[in-house]
Order: structure tokens, then sequence, then C-alpha cells
């Protein structure tokens, strides 16, 4: 069992809190790098959320693509 499957045991049923937490910390880091990085900041938040859960997304919907900035 790899730390992520546990982190996801751990997180079962919070998923909400889980996905607000990934976003107040990449909201953290677009900050204390101005915003530089926000285009990865932004997939690494997708890409958590999906591994989660917690982005209120069906499993058969399409993945939605990144904001143009």
């Amino acid at each position: 069992m790899s730390v992520f499957d546990k982190l996801k045991g751990m997180l079962k049923g919070h998923e909400d809190q889980a996905s607000t937490g990934v976003d107040e910390a990449g909201d953290y880091v677009d900050g204390k790098t101005q915003s530089k990085y926000s285009s990865q900041v932004d997939t690494a938040q997708e890409k958590l959320k999906q591994q989660m859960g917690g982005t209120g997304q069906q499993p058969d919907s399409p993945p939605q693509p990144p904001p143009q900035q």
C-alpha cells in the first residue's frame, strides 16, 4: 500500500475539505511566487483533486482544459 493510498483512506468522507486545502495551498504558492508558476500550480491542483475525488466531476466526463490567461 502506497503512501497516497493511505492518505486517500484517511480522507475518505472529507473530500470537500481536502479539495479546499489543495486550493488554499495552491493560492499560497501563487502568492509566494507572485503567480509566476500559476499554470503549473493549477494543473497540480486539478490532478490532486481528481486523485482525491473532490472535483465533483462525473467519472465519465472529459477532463476540463486549464483556464486561458
